[in-house]
């Protein structure tokens, strides 16, 4: 079964992520095992460590209202999945996860900006590529 870890962060790029995956699911001869993962900015410094119960449950909260918009998208459409909220980097977060769930390939938004922005800025995407050793598709 194919394993694809599909990013939400619950922006309407991200949300077209979602859209492709359901256009597509039906050309794959067998079901995908669909894996969303939004993941949170941690807390700088000792904020987190001091926070603790609290933080760990802001993120929940957090992750929770951002994948919203994408399981309503997957469940209309009569496909399972499971959802996941990492903190951290996002793009190590990513990472840690394909490694973790032996993902086969990744689905992810783009958000638009042109490639010398990407250089001067650098890009999720960008980090991500380098950082995995599966196929990566961007959704713009």
């Amino acid at each position: 079964m194919l394993k694809v870890l599909v990013l939400v962060d619950g922006s309407e790029n991200s949300l077209r992520s979602i859209r492709f995956v359901i256009q597509k699911a039906p050309l794959y001869r067998e079901p995908m095992e669909i894996h969303l993962l939004n993941v949170q900015h941690s807390f700088p410094g000792t904020v987190g460590r001091v926070a603790g119960e609290e933080s760990k449950r802001f993120h929940h909260d957090e992750g929770i209202k951002a994948l919203d918009a994408a399981r309503k998208l997957l469940d209309v459409a009569g496909i399972k999945y499971a959802h996941h909220i990492g903190v951290g980097d996002i793009a190590d977060t990513i990472a840690h996860y394909v490694r973790e769930k032996k993902v086969d390939q990744i689905i992810m938004g783009t958000r638009g900006a042109g490639s010398v922005a990407n250089m001067l800025l650098g890009s999720v995407a960008t980090k991500v590529l380098h950082l995995v050793n599966v196929p990566v598709t961007l959704v713009k």
